[in-house]
């Protein structure tokens, strides 16, 4: 329904007036009445892309040089993915996404979401993986958003492939006939990984998953796969002719099929593509829910072209942004994970050309890493002006709508009244006082109404006063960020959470609002520790401490806003990557009396802690590796013999 109809329905039934019949096929469309999935909860299309905040996507650094001094394209995004992709969207609609025909928007989605099945991950080592917490119809709902702003995301001609399990891929087909079409469905991919035991439990294993794939229009690209054939000379000496000394048709037993056996075959909807191993250290990199590069390959290959756009709203490894990189695609991550982001950065500086990781180094083109919803206010102004502008605005929720009053322009309106972002760049050094106010008043005074809003610095304001009345204005003073808490957060904003143990991480899936970095305070101790004769690295947590301006948990207790410490015992500072080899989660250190036990670091080199809380905020030690080594054992003298008597 549009905002018309709605107007017009709305004023039909405040006069008591009875809509005509025509109204139910737009109130209740036929197409998606027939196969609608229903559950509480459920939200228009309209009021989702509407009630969405969208959160400036801060870039905080860029990885490699780009040939210019253009910001890079390919992105990867710390954030909750349903704002973020509100402000992709607007990025679309300003011409951000070329793809390589010069049409906008993604030409390839790829999503791997939880599947909301409780079912614990566990990878090697001891490492503790994450499990679904999200069930129902509050996932399907949860999905359902996300689905949303992906159609709107994509390319008129782009393609959308969601990678789900058996429990939960018949509700995801319902929703994505709905919200994509029933006649944009392709194919339902089977993967198949036959290498995955399971002992008696009780039914038929299942050793698949679903990956469905959608196009948005009628019309998009397909290149159609090929795999080489298990049994090539088999197959050739059946269709191969010695006289003519070429393959020929070799016709079917009823004598009207004809083929031509070659030595590849093109791929079907069943891929046979063995899970990751632990003895794959090439490519594995211990993340919970990896995928192998080898299942992304051909569906990047068979909908794209070189230089097109492909998206990941649920990061993850990685995996999907490491293959576009490799065929040459430009790509966009999100992930509301830090452990993600971080496996991430280092998947992206260790990337070799092959797929499965195999080859020579390959340099990936410049990406840059960015905050969406929790921002390091320090490097804010120095943002360009159309991104200070629009943070700004979408800070305190004015909506972006310049216009001129008396002369002056303004960006925006903020619950009916006229929102002036002072430009800081153009005006560098410059101070908003009363003369400033009165300037703004004498031109376009009368035509404001009574109230009036500038957003700015907080440093920038020369008076301490939340407004000041000039004749019947009052003019108020948005400061940031003095003004985030009285301002912003009168609606009820969530923070951006982050597991404190394996059980706990998708708990980070739903995050509203902004909030600003602060680093945890935290209090430690190294040494070395005996585990059964064996010398173990022992870090102490003795006090951490962090907080959130937003809504969040209450917690209480030692270390009870701990999320996870993560470890590289032999950091490099020239490529100031944190290659993350041990993790430890907040609950399992609270329950080992604060402890944190890794292997002796052996290189010689500085050892990088990264203690994250459970809002997203970190502080950074680096740690001499000379605090972790074990004791030397003291050289034993040999006693000197006593001298013979002579007799």
């Amino acid at each position: 329904m549009t905002p018309d109809q709605r107007a017009t329905l709305i004023e039909l039934l405040s006069k008591g007036e009875t809509p005509s019949p025509e109204w139910s096929r737009i109130v209740f469309p036929p197409e998606r009445r027939e196969y609608e999935l229903v559950y509480g909860g459920k939200a228009r299309d309209e009021e989702i892309i509407s009630e969405t905040i969208a959160v400036p996507i801060q870039r905080v650094r860029k990885f490699g040089k780009p040939e210019a001094e253009e910001d890079p394209e390919n992105l990867l995004i710390f954030g909750d993915n349903l704002q973020t992709m509100k402000t992709l969207l607007e990025d679309k609609k300003r011409g951000r996404f070329k793809n390589a025909d010069g049409s906008d928007g993604f030409k390839l989605v790829y999503i791997d979401p939880p599947f909301a099945t409780k079912r614990d991950f566990t990878g090697t080592a001891g490492e503790k993986a994450y499990q679904d917490r999200v069930i129902n119809s509050e996932f399907l709902e949860f999905l359902r958003r996300r689905l949303v702003f992906i159609r709107e995301l994509l390319a008129d001609d782009g393609v959308l492939f969601v990678h789900t399990d058996w429990k939960k891929g018949h509700y995801i087909k319902v929703l994505l006939d709905e919200i994509m079409g029933e006649s944009r469905f392709r194919n339902e991919i089977i993967w198949w990984y036959y290498n995955k035991m399971q002992g008696n439990i009780g039914h038929f294993p299942s050793n698949h998953e679903c990956i469905y794939f959608y196009s948005k229009g009628p019309k998009f690209k397909f290149e159609a796969q090929y795999l080489e054939r298990e049994d090539t000379q088999r197959l050739l000496k059946r269709a191969w002719d010695p006289a003519s000394k070429r393959l020929v048709n070799v016709r079917g037993k009823d004598g009207k099929v004809e083929y031509i056996e070659t030595d590849e075959r093109r791929m079907d909807d069943v891929w046979r593509i063995s899970m990751l191993q632990p003895a794959d250290k090439k490519e594995n990199l211990r993340y919970p829910t990896q995928k192998p590069e080898l299942l992304l390959a051909p569906i990047i290959s068979s909908c794209t072209v070189e230089g097109d756009y492909v998206l990941d709203a649920f990061a993850g490894s990685g995996t999907t942004l490491a293959v576009a990189e490799k065929l040459a695609r430009k790509w966009v991550g999100i992930d509301v994970g830090k452990l993600s982001i971080y496996t991430i950065q280092k998947r992206m500086m260790k990337l070799r050309q092959g797929i499965g990781n195999t080859g020579r180094s390959l340099k990936p083109k410049p990406f840059a890493l960015c905050n969406a919803g929790l921002y390091d206010f320090s490097k804010l102004r120095d943002l360009p002006w159309d991104a200070w502008r629009f943070f700004a605005l979408e800070l305190f929720q004015c909506r972006d709508e310049p216009h001129r009053i008396g002369g002056v322009q303004f960006d925006g309106f903020l619950r009916g009244a006229s929102v002036l972002i002072f430009d800081h760049k153009k005006h560098h050094g410059a101070r908003i006082d009363e003369g400033t106010l009165q300037s703004i008043h004498e031109a376009a005074g009368s035509k404001l109404g009574t109230r009036c809003f500038v957003v700015a610095p907080s440093l920038t304001f020369d008076f301490q006063q939340d407004y000041l009345q000039i004749g019947d204005v009052r003019y108020y003073a948005l400061r940031i960020p003095y003004s985030i808490v009285q301002e912003l957060h009168k609606r009820e904003f969530l923070a951006l959470l982050q597991p404190g143990g394996a059980d706990q991480v998708n708990a980070t899936v739903e995050a509203v609002g902004f909030d600003f970095i602060r680093t945890p305070e935290v209090s430690y101790k190294t040494g070395v520790k005996m585990i059964k004769g064996k010398p173990m690295a022992k870090l102490k947590v003795s006090a951490f401490q962090s907080e959130a301006s937003v809504q969040a948990p209450i917690q209480s207790g030692d270390l009870a806003s701990l999320s996870m410490v993560m470890i590289d015992p032999a950091f490099d500072p020239e490529t100031d990557t944190v290659d993350v080899q041990h993790i430890a989660y907040g609950d399992d250190i609270r329950s080992s009396e604060n402890e944190i036990l890794f292997p002796i670091p052996s290189t010689g080199k500085d050892v990088m802690i990264v203690f994250v809380d459970m809002y997203g905020n970190e502080a950074r030690e680096l740690i001499s590796a000379s605090k972790f080594s074990p004791p030397q054992k003291p050289l034993l003298k040999k006693a000197p013999q006593a001298k013979k008597r002579k007799r």
